[in-house]
C-alpha cells in the first residue's frame, strides 16, 4: 500500500483580517470564513488567554471547508501558571471543549515559557496525560535552551511530539523543527521585531525550500505566522503559499 500523502497547511495566528489584505480573500458572513477562502489551517491562539465553550468550537468547525483544520494552543493555565504540573483537571476541562472541533481539530499546540526548564519527570508526566486524553498531533514550542539537550529530544520521540520550529529562533537547533512527531511545524513570529516584522522575499524562499525538503520525506507540515500586530501575517502566508504552489499541486493539500 502506498504511503499517505504528505498534507501542507499554511496559516495564520488568528484568522483577523487586515483591510491592506482585504482584496486577498473571498466572500464569507464571517472573518473566518473569508479566512478559509485562502488558507486551510489556523491555529487558535485565544485558547490560551481564555476559555472557549464546545459550542464556540463546533460554530467554528461548521464554517470551514471539510479539509480545513485548527491548530488549537494549550491554556496558559497549564503552560504557564501550573507549568506542567498538576493539571489532569484542567486538561480534562480544554479536551472536552476542544472536541467540539471534531476532525478539524489538527495539532495541538504547547507554547512553555522562557523560564521553564527542561526536567526528564515532569515533561515526560505531562506529556502521557496529555496522549492518555488524545491522539491528535502535539506540538511544543519550549523557549529554555534546556529543551534541546538529547534528553528534551528523547522525551518528545518516547511520546511522539512534534517540536516547533521557532523563528526568531533561541538557538541554532530550535531553527529547525525536531525530528520527532508525525508532522513539522514553523511558528514564524516576525523577525527582527518579533510580532511586527515583515518577512523577506529571500526568508520566504528559504522556508519554502524547507518546507519543500520535508514533503519529499513524505513529513505533513504546517507553517504559522504569528507576526500580526501590523497586519503582516496574512501577506506572508499568501506569499509562502505562492511560492509554493507548484508543490502543493503536485499532492499536499495546502
Amino acid at each position: 500500500m502506498a504511503a499517505p500523502k504528505p498534507s501542507l497547511r499554511i496559516g495564520c495566528a488568528g484568522w483577523s483580517i487586515p483591510s491592506a489584505q482585504r482584496s486577498l480573500f473571498g466572500e464569507g458572513e464571517t472573518a473566518l470564513e473569508r479566512y478559509a477562502t485562502v488558507f486551510n489551517g489556523v491555529e487558535i491562539n485565544s485558547s490560551f488567554y481564555r476559555r472557549h465553550g464546545v459550542n464556540t468550537y463546533e460554530r467554528w468547525a461548521h464554517s470551514v471547508p471539510r479539509d480545513f483544520l485548527f491548530s488549537v494552543k494549550l491554556p496558559k493555565s497549564i503552560s504557564h501558571e501550573a507549568r506542567l504540573r498538576g493539571c489532569g483537571s484542567l486538561l480534562d476541562k480544554f479536551m472536552e471543549e476542544t472536541a467540539g472541533l471534531g476532525e478539524k481539530l489538527g495539532a495541538i499546540l504547547v507554547q512553555l515559557p522562557p523560564s521553564l526548564m527542561f526536567e526528564t519527570r515532569a515533561a515526560s508526566t505531562f506529556f502521557t496525560m496529555l496522549r492518555r486524553r488524545s491522539a491528535v498531533p502535539v506540538v511544543c514550542e519550549p523557549r529554555h535552551p534546556s529543551w534541546f539537550e538529547p534528553s528534551a529530544e528523547a522525551t518528545f520521540e518516547s511520546h511522539d511530539i512534534s517540536r516547533v520550529a521557532a523563528d526568531p529562533p533561541i538557538t541554532d537547533l530550535s531553527a529547525a523543527p525536531g525530528e520527532a512527531g508525525p508532522l513539522h511545524y514553523w511558528r514564524w513570529h516576525g523577525s527582527p521585531r518579533m510580532y511586527y516584522s515583515s518577512y523577506s522575499e529571500e526568508a520566504l524562499a528559504a522556508l519554502a525550500s524547507d518546507v519543500r525538503a520535508q514533503l519529499k520525506r513524505r513529513v505533513s507540515a504546517w507553517v504559522v505566522f504569528d507576526n500580526t500586530a501590523h497586519g503582516q501575517a496574512a501577506a506572508n502566508a499568501a506569499r509562502l503559499k505562492a511560492i509554493l504552489q507548484p508543490t502543493t499541486k503536485g499532492g499536499s493539500d495546502a
